[in-house]
């Protein structure tokens, strides 16, 4: 939020610079149109900012405007701190450059300030498009001592849905049939079916129940499953169209002379102690797998004799720039599970990317997907 409001203040400053530009009697009308500009953008984010509140949005009326409204704002939160980091760079690069009285400079620096000011708006376009291109990402996930009638079995997972003014249940449908193409043996889905109380979370059940496997749709619910109070509807509804959503109890599935056991947890949240009494869930001599929605279990689950933890949650961070070998996205704030494949020792973990998105439409760095894992003796 501070650094938006300083990307504003910074291209108001660059605006007023460049009044000089313009016949005197137009510079006093460029200089106030900039300053309403600049107040009217300042308003609009703390709007914003103030809607992330739920004190705040049960005095406003409800309906898809509220999601697009934060989208919006958040979109241009983002480009004003792209407008901040690029007037730095160019001033930096300003500071270094030839003589003040070159023309070549001079010409450099009016250059790059445009570019500065066009290229976060163009990326946020970008961004936006990539949100509904789904991919099918494949992993083999090779597992010490995995029983021999396991070998070969698919897991395919969706999750982080947040079906709602984001995303469509025809973008639902489409993820659903790449699921099902795939002829996994087990279905899974990991949470965040919507994002706020009253969103369509029927029809989005009644996608998932499209999903088909040989040996069953589990899954696990979310942190945004709490914030709407839908854990109960999820899993009664869900049960009632065939998806079975594992809120601290197991499944064991027989493959051959083996058995899977899939145990399942609610979302658990940051800064409490992690999956209390989950090690009940496990069943000597299966092959135990946890699904929790929140990657930032795992230590706690491979001490307790979890060797595979499927989750989501990140969103593979949604918005990720790689700059100089760092990985920056909101989600290393708080957990290093972000995306992909970790192991610890003998335990492993696979999070997810994910299909929909929160708070901003928009991806970048890491595209939704829908994730097929195949387990194999390693």
């Amino acid at each position: 939020m501070i650094a938006a409001l300083a990307g504003q203040l910074v291209s108001a400053w660059w605006g007023w610079r460049h009044v000089a530009r313009y016949p005197d009697r137009m510079r006093g009308r460029v200089r106030a149109a900039i300053t309403a500009a600049l107040g009217a953008s300042i308003l609009v984010l703390v709007f914003g900012f103030l809607l992330r509140f739920e004190r705040v949005l049960r005095y406003v009326p409800a309906g898809d405007w509220r999601a697009w409204t934060r989208g919006f704002i958040m979109a241009w939160m983002l480009v004003s701190v792209g407008w901040l980091l690029g007037f730095a760079i160019v001033r930096r690069l300003a500071k270094r450059g030839a003589s003040p009285h070159s023309v070549t400079r001079r010409h450099f620096l009016r250059t790059a300030h445009a570019a500065a000011f066009v290229a976060p708006p163009a990326v946020l376009g970008a961004m936006f498009i990539q949100r509904n291109r789904v991919e099918l990402r494949e992993h083999k996930l090779e597992i010490p001592n995995l029983p021999a009638g396991l070998d070969g079995v698919r897991l395919v997972q969706l999750t982080d849905i947040h079906m709602g003014p984001f995303l469509s249940r025809r973008d639902l449908e489409h993820a659903v049939a790449m699921a099902n193409e795939t002829r996994a043996h087990v279905a899974l889905v990991t949470g965040d079916l919507i994002t706020n109380r009253g969103d369509p979370l029927d029809a989005c059940l009644d996608a998932l129940a499209a999903l088909r496997a040989e040996a069953g749709i589990f899954g696990c619910l979310g942190n945004h499953e709490q914030y709407a109070g839908a854990q109960d509807y999820s899993e009664t509804e869900g049960a009632r169209r065939g998806l079975r959503f594992l809120r601290g109890t197991a499944a064991p599935l027989r493959f051959a002379n083996a058995t899977l056991n899939l145990a399942g947890v609610d979302y658990q949240r940051l800064r409490e102690p992690y999956l209390v009494g989950a090690e009940k869930m496990l069943q000597p001599g299966a092959f135990n797998v946890l699904l929790s929605h929140n990657p930032d279990v795992f230590p706690v689950a491979a001490r307790q004799g979890f060797p595979l933890t499927i989750s989501g949650h990140t969103h593979g961070g949604q918005v990720r720039v790689e700059i100089l070998s760092a990985d920056l996205n909101m989600a290393r704030f708080y957990t290093p599970y972000v995306d992909g494949l970790y192991r610890q020792d003998a335990a492993s973990i696979f999070v997810s990317r994910g299909i929909g998105t929160i708070g901003i439409p928009a991806r970048f760095g890491a595209p939704p997907e829908v994730s097929l894992l195949t387990l194999t003796r390693g």
